[in-house]
C-alpha cells in the first residue's frame, strides 16, 4: 500500500542522484525506526533474513555452539544460525499463541547453548519475561526476530508491581526486522537490525559492507558481505513508516473483526491473545479441528472454490529436506508444530482489506461447516 510520501521522495532521490546505498533516506529510517523500537541504533540491510545473519555473526559464536529456535517458524531463522557457523536447536511452539513455548527451553539447554531467538509469530509477542531471566541466568544470548510484529507491544514485568509496555524489537542484544513487501511498513524488500550496544553497531555495519577498512578501505580483516539497502527502498520505507499508527489501527480492526466473526464457530481455533500481548496481527490464522474430518490444505480448496484466497502455515524446521540432508534435526518430532502445519492456514490480511471483503471471506469460512 503506498499511499504516503514514497513518489515524493523516491523522486527527491532520483533528483539528487543519491540513488545507491549511501544517501539522507538510509540515516533517517534508521533513527526513525531505532526510536521507534526504543533502540539506540539501527543498521539497515537488504532484507530481513540477512538482518538475522548479520545479528548472529556479531555474537562471535564458534563451531559447535548451539542458538535455540522455534521449529514453527520461517526458515531465515535456521539459516541465519548455520550460516553464523552454529546448530539451530529446536524447540516447540506453545498451542495457544503459537510462538516458542518458552517453558520448555530450559530442558533442552547444553554447556554448548549460546543464544536464543524468539520469534513474535504473526504478530502476537512472545512471553519475553521469563525468557530475559533464563538468558541472563545461563549467560546467553537474546536476537530477536520482530519481522511480523512491526508495532507490536509486550507487557515488561506483567507478572510484577511495576510493568511496562515495550515494543517489539527493543529486546536482547541485537532484534531484527522484515520489510518484505506483505510486512505492515514495506521497502519492497528490506530489513533492518537494531542494537544498544555500540560496538555491536559498528560490527553490524561492517558486515552489511563487506568489512571494508575504516583506515585503508581495501584491507579486510574479515569477511564481510553486501547486505547494504539502497537510499530509494529507504525513502520508501521512511514514507511508510510515516504512516505505520494508521496502518495499524487498520490490522487491529482486522483482527477484531474477524475474532467477532470467527470466534463463535466450534471447530476453529484462533491464536489466543494473552494480557500480556498487544499483537499487531500480521497475518490472521486459524486452525481445522481435526474432528471435522478436513486438513487445512482441503478447506483452502473450498475456500478458493468461493474466492478466497489462503496462504498455509509455517512447516516446522525438523521437516525440511534442506535442512534434514544437512543432518540436522533428523528423527524429531514437535507436535504442536506438526498440527499447526497440518491445520492451520491464514485468511485475506492485507492492509487494503475491506468490512464487506472481510464479510465476504467469513460468510466463506462458515461454509466449511455445512
Amino acid at each position: 500500500m503506498l499511499d504516503g510520501n514514497e513518489l515524493k521522495y523516491v523522486a527527491d532521490c532520483v533528483e539528487s542522484g543519491w540513488i545507491s546505498s549511501a544517501g539522507p533516506y538510509v540515516d533517517r529510517f534508521e533513527e526513525a525506526w531505532a526510536a521507534y523500537c526504543g533502540r539506540r541504533t539501527g543498521v539497515a540491510v537488504s532484507n530481513g533474513t540477512v538482518a538475522l545473519e548479520a545479528a548472529v555473526r556479531c555474537l562471535n559464536l564458534r563451531p559447535g555452539d548451539e542458538v535455540i529456535i522455534p521449529t514453527f517458524t520461517i526458515i531465515s531463522c535456521a539459516l541465519a544460525v548455520i550460516r553464523g557457523g552454529a546448530v539451530p536447536v529446536l524447540v516447540d511452539a506453545d498451542p495457544d499463541t503459537w510462538c516458542m513455548d518458552v517453558g520448555k527451553i530450559e530442558a533442552i539447554l547444553t554447556p554448548r547453548t549460546r543464544a536464543v531467538m524468539p520469534v513474535h509469530i504473526y504478530g502476537h509477542p512472545v512471553d519475553m519475561d521469563p525468557l530475559i531471566a533464563l538468558a541472563k541466568h545461563h549467560d546467553l544470548f537474546l536476537v530477536e526476530d520482530a519481522a511480523e510484529a512491526h508495532g507490536g507491544r509486550y507487557l515488561h514485568g506483567w507478572r510484577e508491581e511495576e510493568k511496562t509496555w515495550q515494543a517489539c524489537g527493543s529486546f536482547g542484544q541485537v532484534s531484527c526486522f522484515s520489510f518484505y513487501a506483505n510486512k505492515i511498513i514495506s521497502t519492497g524488500e528490506g530489513g533492518m537490525a537494531l542494537t544498544d550496544d555500540p560496538v555491536l553497531a559498528e560490527r553490524l555495519r561492517a558486515i552489511r559492507n563487506l568489512y571494508f577498512g575504516l583506515k585503508q578501505r581495501f584491507s579486510h580483516v574479515e569477511q564481510g558481505c553486501n547486505f547494504r539497502l539502497t537510499n530509494l527502498q529507504a525513502a520508501v520505507g521512511l514514507a511508510q513508516f510515516e504512516k505505520i499508527e494508521d496502518r495499524l489501527e487498520h490490522k487491529r480492526w482486522m483482527g477484531q473483526a474477524y475474532q467477532e466473526r470467527l470466534g463463535r464457530l466450534e471447530g476453529l481455533s484462533l491464536q489466543t491473545i494473552r494480557s500480556w500481548a498487544r499483537p499487531v496481527y500480521w497475518m490472521f490464522g486459524v486452525v481445522i479441528d481435526e474432528r471435522l474430518g478436513k486438513t487445512a490444505a482441503a478447506v483452502s480448496d473450498h475456500l478458493a472454490s468461493k474466492g478466497v484466497m489462503t496462504r498455509p502455515f509455517f512447516r516446522g524446521m525438523h521437516e525440511q529436506l534442506a535442512l534434514q540432508n544437512m543432518g540436522l534435526f533428523r528423527g524429531e518430532r514437535y507436535p504442536v508444530a506438526e498440527r499447526l502445519a497440518q491445520q492451520g492456514l491464514y485468511l485475506p490480511s492485507g492492509p487494503t482489506l475491506t468490512r464487506v471483503q472481510l464479510d465476504q471471506v467469513c460468510d466463506a469460512v462458515a461454509t466449511i461447516f455445512e
